[in-house]
């Protein structure tokens, strides 16, 4: 293999694993943490730490970003540079990554994201607020989790690929 392939196929292993343990700390401690509190208090805590997230926390960006790059360019230059099954194996966990990450992360969280941090808490009802935190919560959890999962078997997918080359 060439230097540069070495250098993308570390990159997207050690920053798909980056991700997963973000993720896996997002569903082991702290939606754990703040799930604990009351509706009020848990929707001002998920819209601070989520904030840091959205106002650009640039170490978090060049992680998550460099994650999809680097796996997508080791993928294709694995088409040329690989034959058989690590060539097969390599596309698989770039799709799974995309599918079972990156997807979800676009198609719910985010979105969940973004009207949690327009509840001005503040102003709303109880009510509201108790309603707010059950739509979001439960599915958040669950396509977090979710996420956890197939993050960690990209990144151990990746490692493999890592010894077997």
């Amino acid at each position: 293999m060439n230097i540069l392939f070495n250098t993308l196929l570390i990159a997207a292993t050690l920053s798909t694993a980056m991700i997963a343990g973000l993720v896996f700390t997002f569903s082991t401690v702290i939606m754990p943490g703040i799930g604990k509190l009351d509706d009020r208090a848990f929707i001002k805590a998920f819209q601070v730490i989520d904030g840091i997230i959205q106002n650009g926390q640039p170490l978090f960006g060049i992680v998550w970003v460099g994650s999809i790059l680097s796996l997508f360019a080791v993928s294709i230059l694995g088409l040329w540079q690989l034959d058989g099954l690590p060539k097969w194996v390599l596309l698989a966990a770039n799709l799974l990554y995309i599918a079972g990450v990156q997807a979800p992360t676009f198609t719910v969280n985010v979105p969940r994201n973004n009207k949690l941090q327009a509840v001005e808490i503040e102003k709303w009802s109880d009510e509201s607020i108790a309603e707010e935190r059950r739509y979001f919560e439960d599915s958040w959890n669950r396509s977090n989790d979710s996420r956890t999962l197939i993050g960690t078997l990209v990144a151990a997918i990746l490692t493999l690929v890592l010894f077997i080359l």
